[in-house]
C-alpha cells in the first residue's frame, strides 16, 4: 500500500487538535474541515476510479455480473462518505476509539456477501485505499496532506474490521439457517418422508448426493447444537466426505455421502459422538433412499445395549438378533427370509442338523450320535449352513443369530408361493365332443 507510514513519535500532535474554523476543538477532535468538503465533492469520482482500478487489477472482479459491480460502486461511494463522517466524529486521531459504522456495507444486499468472499472484500478495500492515497495531494487542503494520509491509514484498518463484522454476522446467520435445514432434513428421514421431500431439502443445503449414502446414529455429546454440528463438519472435511447432521433429543444423527466405506468414515467421526454405541445403517445409492438406512440405524441403536461388547461403530445388520427381540419387524423379516427360509430351501437336513447341534451344546460328536451320522457329516453340513447363510454355527455370535432366526422363522412361517396352473390358449383347447 502506498502512502507515508504512520507517525509513531517525535511529532507534535497538538496542532492537530485545533479547529481553524472556530477556535479549539473538543479534546480528541481533528481539524480537516476544508479537506472534508473536498472529499465529499470527490466521492463519486473516487468510487469510479476505485472500480476502474479493481477492473484492471482483479481478474475475478471483471467476471462479476453487472448488478454486483454496481453494488461495489455504491459501497465505495458510501465508504467515502463514511470517511468524512468518521473524521468529523474524531476518528482521525491516534488515540481515538471511534469505530466505522457497519452501515457502510448496508447499501449492498446481503446476497453480495455470498458472492464475494471476505478475502476478496479485503482486496477491494486495499484497492480503494490505494486510490484514495494517490489522490491525497488533490483532496487535502494545503498543509493537511500528512494528516489526511495518516487518517486514511487508520480508516482502512477500521473499515476492514467493519467488513469482518459484517461477514461474521452473515456466517452466523447462514450457519443458523443451515442448522435448521439440517434438522428438518434429519427429521424427515426419521419420519420416513417421501423421496421428493428429502431431495428438495438436500438441494437447499447444497447436497451433491454423492453415492453411497448411509446414516449413523449415536449419543450426542451434549452442549450447544451448533458446537456439536461444527465438530461433525470439521471432522468430515478432514475425512473428505459430505455430511448432514442433526441432534434429536440425546441422539446425534449423521448422514454421510460419498464415503466408499461408510463404516471406516464413521469411525473417523467418532469424536463427534458421545459415549455409547454408534450404529451405521446400510449404504443406499442416494439421499432419497436413505430412509431405509436411517430406520435400520435407529432400530440398531435402540437394540445395541443388548450387545455390550459390540464394536464401535457397529453395522445395523450385525444387530439383527437384538433388533428382532426388540420388536423390529424388518429385522424379523430378514432373519426369516434370509436365514430360515434359505436353510429350508437348501434341504431339511440342514435345519435338523442345526437343531441337533444346538441341543448338544455345540458338540459335534453328541450331535452326530443324535442324528446317527458320522461327525464329519455334521461338519460338512455346518459348513454348508455357513455357506448359504453367511453365519457359522461354530462362532458364538453367529450361533446366537442362527438360534434367533430359527425361532423367528418358526413363529412367523414363510407363506409358500402358490404357482397358478398354466392356462391353455383358447386356440389350442382340445374339444371333448365326439
Amino acid at each position: 500500500m502506498s502512502g507515508a507510514p504512520l507517525a509513531t513519535g517525535g511529532v507534535d500532535r497538538g496542532p492537530l487538535l485545533l479547529c481553524k474554523a472556530g477556535g479549539v476543538s473538543e479534546p480528541g477532535g481533528i481539524e480537516l474541515s476544508a479537506t472534508l468538503r473536498r472529499i465529499e465533492r470527490a466521492a463519486g469520482a473516487l468510487a469510479t476510479a476505485s472500480v476502474a482500478r479493481m477492473d484492471e487489477t482483479l481478474p475475478w472482479f471483471r467476471a462479476l455480473p453487472a448488478d454486483q459491480r454496481s453494488w461495489v460502486m455504491l459501497v465505495a461511494q458510501a465508504g467515502a462518505r463514511s470517511l468524512v463522517q468518521w473524521l468529523r466524529d474524531g476518528g482521525g486521531t491516534a488515540d481515538s476509539t471511534q469505530e466505522v459504522s457497519d452501515e457502510v456495507f448496508a447499501t449492498a444486499p446481503l446476497a453480495l456477501a455470498r458472492s464475494i468472499s471476505l478475502q476478496q472484500t479485503v482486496a477491494l478495500i486495499k484497492v480503494t485505499i490505494d486510490v484514495v492515497e494517490e489522490q491525497v495531494g488533490t483532496l487535502a487542503a494545503e498543509g493537511e496532506e500528512q494528516q489526511l494520509r495518516e487518517a486514511v491509514l487508520r480508516f482502512s484498518r477500521e473499515i476492514a474490521f467493519a467488513a469482518a463484522r459484517v461477514y461474521a454476522r452473515a456466517a452466523e446467520s447462514r450457519g443458523s439457517w443451515d442448522a435448521r435445514l439440517q434438522a428438518l432434513l434429519v427429521d424427515a428421514l426419521l419420519r420416513g418422508d417421501s423421496p421428493d421431500v428429502l431431495a428438495s431439502r438436500g438441494a437447499a443445503l447444497g447436497w451433491s448426493d454423492a453415492p453411497p449414502v448411509a446414516v449413523a446414529v449415536g449419543r450426542s455429546p451434549g452442549g450447544e447444537v451448533a458446537a456439536v454440528l461444527h465438530t461433525v463438519h470439521r471432522l468430515a472435511r478432514r475425512v473428505g466426505v459430505e455430511v448432514i447432521g442433526g441432534v434429536h433429543g440425546d441422539r446425534l444423527v449423521i448422514v454421510l455421502g460419498g464415503a466408499a466405506d461408510p463404516m471406516a468414515a464413521t469411525g473417523k467421526l467418532l469424536p463427534a459422538f458421545g459415549e455409547g454405541p454408534v450404529v451405521v445403517g446400510p449404504a443406499v445409492p442416494s439421499l432419497d433412499e436413505a430412509t431405509d438406512s436411517a430406520r435400520a440405524a435407529l432400530a440398531g441403536y435402540r437394540a445395541a445395549p443388548a450387545w455390550p461388547t459390540a464394536p464401535r461403530p457397529v453395522p445395523a445388520g450385525d444387530l439383527l438378533p437384538e433388533r428382532a427381540l426388540a420388536g423390529d419387524a424388518e429385522a424379523r423379516r430378514r432373519l426369516r427370509h434370509d436365514v430360515y427360509a434359505t436353510l429350508a430351501r437348501a434341504g431339511g437336513e440342514l435345519l435338523e442338523t442345526l437343531d441337533a447341534f444346538f441341543a448338544a451344546g455345540g458338540t459335534l460328536e453328541s450331535a452326530a450320535r443324535a442324528l446317527f451320522v458320522h461327525p464329519n457329516t455334521v461338519r460338512y453340513r455346518l459348513r454348508r449352513i455357513a455357506d448359504v447363510t453367511g453365519l457359522s454355527p461354530l462362532i458364538p455370535r453367529d450361533a446366537f443369530a442362527l438360534q434367533v432366526a430359527l425361532t423367528v422363522g418358526r413363529l412367523d412361517p414363510v407363506v409358500p408361493v402358490v404357482t397358478p396352473p398354466p392356462i391353455t390358449p383358447p386356440n389350442r383347447q382340445i374339444s371333448t365332443k365326439r
